[in-house]
């Protein structure tokens, strides 16, 4: 039997080793030593902003051999697994929902691993201390969201809550190009795009693809315009500064990818996209001249053309919108992992989980219907 794993906590990325927090992850951009850093210096995150760090580090023998990208939250802003009815609830009947524990990439609803882990009894361990975490706080409950499958299982064999959802995501078949994965839709599907990019063709647009080295002040200046603009215009707060993605651009540059549409050296719209060796991973758009089509342009089909050329898997949508099926993105299932301390809640939300699951396979099962592909 190994040695057991002992845990601490930390309330800041700069007293963690950088190198054995990577080398615990699966390489995801948004859950790296360098990501959490920004978002930590550039003050998007931290006890004022409601995100209070508390990573998990566990190690065997004075090795590290777990790791958990814990937080302490105050709200459920920037989450993507939405519990705000869960919090009126518990307001309803007179008891704090925050803070409350949470497991995530912030600001990011990209599914990864969640629990990294050097083996499965050290997984296993991180996942018991936890709830004991969880449960030592009297807190109201503990969130882990966007887990993978394996993680899912693991934490619902510890007693926690499973809710799943649904993503889009264009998936690597092998094309050798652009025109190969247009002929795998449906014809009314290709025959939409082709004339959506036609219509774009007559502007007349360059379009150029930048990483954190080849991004420039200018370039960032105007995709901090358009990022902004987009969040105004939903008349919301952008959750980062123009700190935190200097600060990504120059510590990790491999791991930034902008692509900005101009015509006659005007630039019109930008993109932002996290990179890793395997996938493309969709984060902000914004125009200062909506041209129709041009959204799709820089957020589906320049993407999925980037992928095709560079041997890339996947790319990630994002949250949210079953019309980028129509753009050739397919339904992918999304797991989080829910404790809850209150038994009456706990019960009451599992009865809640159990319908919304159903209501989900339903929805699944229509998507596969709508399929954009030929068949």
């Amino acid at each position: 039997m190994p040695p057991p794993v002992e845990f601490e906590l930390h309330d800041s990325v700069d007293s963690l080793d950088a190198e054995g927090w990577d080398s615990l992850g699966d390489g995801h951009p948004a859950t790296s030593h360098v990501f959490l850093r920004a978002l930590e210096k550039s003050a998007c995150i931290g006890d004022a902003g409601g995100w209070a760090p508390r990573y998990l580090v566990g190690r065997r023998e004075g090795m590290p051999v777990a790791a958990v990208p814990l937080f302490l939250k105050s709200h459920s802003y920037g989450e993507y697994v939405f519990d705000w009815a869960w919090a009126d609830a518990y307001h309803h009947h007179g008891l704090d929902y925050y803070p409350k524990w949470l497991v995530a990439a912030p600001f990011s609803p990209l599914p990864g691993t969640r629990i990294f882990a050097r083996d499965d009894q050290a997984r296993r361990s991180a996942i018991d201390a936890l709830c004991s975490i969880a449960s030592q706080s009297g807190l109201s409950s503990l969130h882990v969201l966007f887990c993978n499958a394996d993680e899912a299982r693991s934490l619902a064999a510890a007693g926690l809550l499973l809710r799943d959802g649904v993503q889009f995501h264009w998936i690597n078949r092998g094309e050798a190009d652009f025109d190969a994965f247009l002929a795998r839709l449906n014809h009314d599907k290709r025959k939409k795009i082709r004339q959506e990019r036609r219509k774009l063709e007559t502007w007349a647009l360059d379009y150029r693809w930048h990483d954190g080295t080849t991004a420039g002040s200018a370039d960032w200046d105007f995709f901090m315009r358009c990022y902004q603009g987009t969040y105004s215009a939903h008349h919301s707060t952008p959750y980062l500064n123009r700190d935190f993605f200097d600060r990504l651009a120059r510590d990790c540059p491999h791991s930034v990818r902008l692509l900005i549409a101009s015509r006659a050296g005007r630039p019109l719209a930008s993109a932002f996209f996290l990179a890793s060796a395997e996938a493309l991973y969709g984060r902000y758009w914004g125009a200062v001249e909506p041209l129709p089509g041009l959204h799709f342009e820089l957020c589906y089909y320049r993407p999925i053309a980037y992928c095709i050329t560079h041997g890339l898997r996947r790319m990630e949508g994002g949250a949210q919108g079953e019309h980028k099926m129509a753009r050739g993105l397919e339904p992918v299932t999304t797991h989080s992992a829910h404790w809850i301390a209150d038994g009456r809640f706990r019960d009451a939300l599992q009865r809640h989980l159990a319908l919304e699951g159903r209501h989900l396979d339903a929805y699944r099962s229509e998507l596969e219907q709508r399929t954009p592909f030929r068949r």
